[in-house]
Parts: structure tokens; sequence; C-alpha cells
């Protein structure tokens, strides 16, 4: 059995980016076959290094390293466990409070469905370990399409402003931080992450002008372009309607070779400047393009050489598949890895499969992994993935990455450098295969997103089936789904669950009837739990659609952008709580209607879950 990579102490596991793609695929091959002689040296170092924080000294661990040990005395957290450490953090305590190197800068969640912005801490050392993580993408990527050295990547990437902390530590977003960094800025150049974008129009906090200049810098270098993406699919296809919004402005400027004066930043005005040049010739062909009826195709059209769509469509990003499907004539749809604020995690070791079938292994350097397995009844996640607090026996529960078992779901669980220690991430994965002895996951859901009235519990993956179902009634009518959120409307008695839908529409009008038939395919689609609550309890009302104006979404996003979400993070919530975002979508309803009757629901099966 071959060695797994060994590293100095100092170095936390952290290996240099790789720059040769041979070294990079043993690296993968190594470490996935010694996963858990890996993962036990992770855990030791990174309790040896953080021995005498404050945290670990609380629950008696200082000094200890071993497995046994961690497992018996560290409690699983959630973030309102550690927020009143992160608070001292943030404050100003420069004491070592969860990690023994200082915290760097903080990084913000998403925070799109609640409302708060959660605070990270993170370490330098971080940075080189999510630049050793992207260092692997293209290595496993020529495998599968090679000759992507020969051309440039395409992708809509964005900053956002930083804040900073009463304590003066930076927040930002964990993209944010990274397109920052020295490690991105200064990197080397690399045939395989060579892109249309320059650096400067990434990095300018304004999104118009980033984007404008982002899509006026791939359409000039348009015969380059390999590979296009983002970061989500909701983030690409926003580009393409940016794109068709603006597009005669973008023809005049590479007609012209004169950017539009709305853009202002210097920086970006110089980097696009040693790229434009008149080009009438190109503007006539981009004109030509834009013009046409249908945008179908309009991927490949523009950028004829690309050979897939790199996006992130797992989770709610499915709902987009048929959206890019149609912008890129069926090119292939990419996942490459999985990440969040907290930890990088790992890779799509099998990046042309279909998107429902997009599996990640986890990187067993990355952090120390564990899994809390989840229970369901009738389709209902049980307590161990909704409550905040775990009993005893539920945390003896909590397995190692090597153990899982296939077919299984779990919680992810993670301790990293930077100090989170039995950290509950908030992910649901269900194992799907090994890569050697490391487990590979496919993303399920985001435990937290879900809508209830009663004792029921829906989960975004049932919301997100239950609107594939119904839609099929609006078929015949030539529209589709444009975007939906949903939320648990609880003003009245009893509450009941309210969808928004934004829909395209054909030009056959849709009967108010095909609406109900919507409402009442959506709930005969949901679990036994809520056809009790509809049919035996009464505790639950009819489900509600509302139809809100074109461009709904879009209001959305931007709301959320103001308030300080980012571009690059920014997902559309499948749940929404906060009220201002729901007056938002009420202002915009055109139409409303509710199922016409119950759903069917019949006695004589368990109807609750495991744990009432």
């Amino acid at each position: 059995m071959p060695e797994a990579p060994k590293v100095k102490h100092d170095q936390a596991m952290v290996p240099k980016p790789f720059d040769r793609l041979k070294e990079a695929l043993q690296y993968i091959e190594d470490v996935t076959s010694n996963a858990d002689q890996v993962q036990e040296r992770v855990l030791g170092e990174i309790l040896s290094r953080n021995a005498h924080v404050e945290y670990l000294r609380r629950y008696g661990l200082d000094g200890r390293t071993d497995r046994e040990s961690f497992k018996k005395l560290l409690p699983v957290i959630g973030y309102d466990d550690i927020q009143p450490d992160i608070h001292r953090i943030a404050n100003g305590d420069k004491s070592p409070i969860l990690s023994a190197d200082p915290v760097s800068e903080f990084l913000t969640s998403s925070g799109t469905s609640g409302g708060e912005r959660k605070l990270m801490p993170t370490i330098e050392q971080e940075l080189g370990r999510r630049s050793l993580l992207y260092s692997l993408l293209m290595p496993v990527m020529d495998q599968f399409v090679p000759g992507l050295d020969k051309g440039k990547g395409m992708y809509f990437l964005f900053v956002k402003s930083e804040a900073r902390t009463p304590g003066g530590l930076v927040a930002r977003p964990v993209l944010t931080s990274y397109y920052r960094s020295k490690y991105f800025t200064n990197r080397p150049f690399d045939p395989y992450t060579n892109y249309t974008s320059p650096n400067e129009t990434i990095l300018c906090p304004d999104s118009f002008q980033s984007m404008y200049s982002q899509l006026l810098c791939g359409l000039i270098l348009h015969r380059e372009v390999l590979r296009v993406g983002a970061v989500f699919a909701s983030g690409f296809i926003r580009a393409i309607k940016f794109l068709e919004q603006n597009w005669p402005q973008l023809v005049d400027d590479i007609r012209t070779g004169k950017l539009d004066d709305r853009i202002t930043d210097p920086s970006v005005r110089a980097a696009v400047a040693e790229l434009l040049k008149p080009d009438p010739k190109l503007a006539d062909f981009v004109e030509r393009e834009c013009r046409k009826n249908s945008w179908q195709g309009i991927i490949p059209r523009l950028w004829p050489n690309t050979k897939y769509i790199d996006v992130i469509v797992t989770g709610t990003m499915s709902q987009y598949i048929p959206t890019l499907d149609f912008y890129g004539n069926g090119l292939p749809l990419v996942c490459t890895m999985y990440a969040s604020s907290e930890c990088y995690f790992g890779l799509n070791l099998s990046p042309l499969c279909d998107p429902k079938d997009v599996s990640y292994t986890l990187i067993p350097t990355m952090a120390y992994f564990e899994f809390l397995p989840v229970h369901r009844s009738n389709g209902v996640t049980d307590s161990h993935a909704i409550s905040k607090t775990l009993s005893e026996k539920e945390q003896k529960e909590l397995v190692e990455l090597v153990n899982v078992k296939l077919g299984h779901e779990y919680e992810l669980v993670v301790t990293t450098y930077a100090g989170l220690y039995r950290y509950r991430v908030g992910d649901l994965l269900r194992v799907s295969g090994f890569k050697n002895k490391a487990p590979q996951f496919q993303f399920v859901c985001r435990k937290n997103v879900v809508l209830s009235i009663d004792s029921d519990k829906t989960d975004e993956v049932e919301l997100q089936n239950a609107v594939k179902n119904a839609v099929h009634h609006l078929e015949p009518f030539d529209a589709t789904l444009a975007e939906y959120t949903s939320h648990a409307d609880t003003s009245a008695i009893p509450g009941h669950y309210v969808l928004f839908w934004e829909l395209k529409h054909g030009a056959t009008p849709i009967p108010p009837c095909i609406f109900e038939d919507c409402c009442l395919t959506i709930e005969e689609s949901l679990n036994s739990v809520y056809r009790q609550g509809r049919v035996s309890d009464k505790s639950i009302g009819p489900l509600e659609i509302k139809i809100v104006e074109a461009g709904t979404f879009d209001k959305l996003m931007d709301y959320a952008l103001s308030n300080g979400a980012s571009i690059n993070q920014y997902k559309t919530p499948r749940c929404v709580k906060f009220k201002p975002i729901i007056e938002l979508l009420n202002s915009r309803v055109l139409s409303s209607y509710f199922s016409p009757k119950c759903p069917k629901w019949a006695p004589g099966h368990k109807q609750w879950n495991n744990h009432n």
C-alpha cells in the first residue's frame, strides 16, 4: 500500500498547488487510498496545533490528540453554540479562543434564507488549502476533455466589497477572500486556468461594470473560449440575461473600439483597453446572432469552440438545467467541486456525468470529517437533521469518513484547522460510491431549508420534486416555470404553504383550473405527514400558488445584494421567512390560486416522525 503524503508539522498538511497533471492525479490516488490514516493524522495535527486554545480546554481536551478522547469530550455543535466566541473575536479579543493561529478574517455565509449572515473564522493557511483543491480541478478535467490548455475559460467571477468587524477583522464571502488573495491575483501563468476576464474586471466591486466588462472581453476573445461558467447555475443564467439586455451597447463597443462611458473604474478601463480594438466584422457577427428570434443555443453560437458549461447544478440549482440546456444546446453541464464558507470539501472525479449523478469525493486532507446518520420516515427527515441539540446517544452515532455506508444519508460534520470543532455544516449528503477508500457523496439538500406549519416538515428535495410534478400541467400551454420560492403563511389559522411562481408564458392563455391542478399535484406529491395535516388533522390549509410579475426574482436578488449578499454565493431561497422579502413578493402578485380539494391520504400507516 502506498504511503500517504507526508508533510512537516508546520505546513498543516498543505502541499503547494500542483503544476503538473500527473502529480495532482497521484496525490488524489494517495490520499483516497489511505483515507483513514490521513484523517487520523489530520485530526491529530489539528488538536496538537490547537492544544491549548480556550475552546478545547473548556471541554478538558487540552493536550489530547486521540480520536477516542475527541469523540468523548467534544460536543457536536451548530453556529449558535460558538456564536459568543465568534463575537468575542469579532470585537477584538486576540487570545487563542478557537485557534492557535490568529484569525486572519471572517468568511460570511450566503445568508439567503434566514436573514442573519454567519461569520466563519479562518486562518491564513486555509488559503493554501483552498488553492490546493483548485489545482486539482483541471488535472481531473483533462482526463475527459483534453486540450483545454489550448484556449481560455470564460468565467463570470465577482467580488463583494468587504466589511470590518468592531475589532478590525475583514468580513467577506469566501470567494471574495480567494479572488483578492495572492493565490489568485499573483498566480503564475497556467494554460489550464487562463481566463478571458482580466483580474481587474473580476475585482471590480461594481456588479454592473464587472459583468459588462467580463462579457465584453469574453465576446472579443470568443474564438479562444473552450469552456464557460460561473459558480452557480443561477449566476451564469443571470449573465446570459444581462447579455440579452445589453448586447446593443456591447456590439457598439466592439464596432468602435470605444468602451461604454458607464464603465468608470480606471483599472477596468485600462485592462479592457488592451483587448478592445475596432472590429466591425465581429460586431456584425454578435449582432446577427443576438437579433435572432430565438436564443436557443446562444452559447455555442457566440462561442463556437465551447466544450462544456462549468456551473453547480446540484441541489436547488437543478431547476436551472432546462434553461442551461436551452442556451447551451445540450453542451455538457459540469459540476467540478464542493465547498462552503466553513471548509472546502472535495471534487467531482467524473465531471462529464449526468447532473443527476454528480458525486463529490471528499479529499481527506481538507479537514476532519464526521457524519451524522439521517433517518427518514415517509420521506421526512427526523430530528437528527432538524434539531439544534443532539442527545448523548445521537452524538455517539457519528461515524468516520471511511465508515459511512453506501446508499445512506448523513449530515456533514467538520473539524477544521481554523477552529471549528465537530461543527454541523448543515448539508445532507447521500453515499453514492467510493474512490479507493474515500466515499463519494451526492448533495441532497440543506437541512435548514424547510416548510413547516404544524408537525409537517417539507425539505428542499420534496418541494423540488413536487413542483417538478406540477409544472407538467403547464406544458400544453407552452409555459414554463422560470423561478420559484415558498413561504409558510401562518397569518391565518390554519396556516398554509404559499408558492410564488414566475412564469415564461407562451401565446395560449392558462385557465385558472390549470393552476388549481398544479396546487393539488404539489399537495399529492408531499409526504404523508403533510397530507394527514390537510385531510385528518385539519391543521394545514389548502396550498396556494401566487403568480408574480416577470422580473420579480431579479428584484429579489437585487434586494439581497443591496443587503450584503455576495453575487458569487447568492442562490434563490427556496423558503423565505424575512418579512421585507415576503412583502416584496406579495407586492408583485398578479393572481392567486388555491388547491380545490384535499389530497389523498389513507390512515393505517405510521403518519409521524420517528421521534414523535
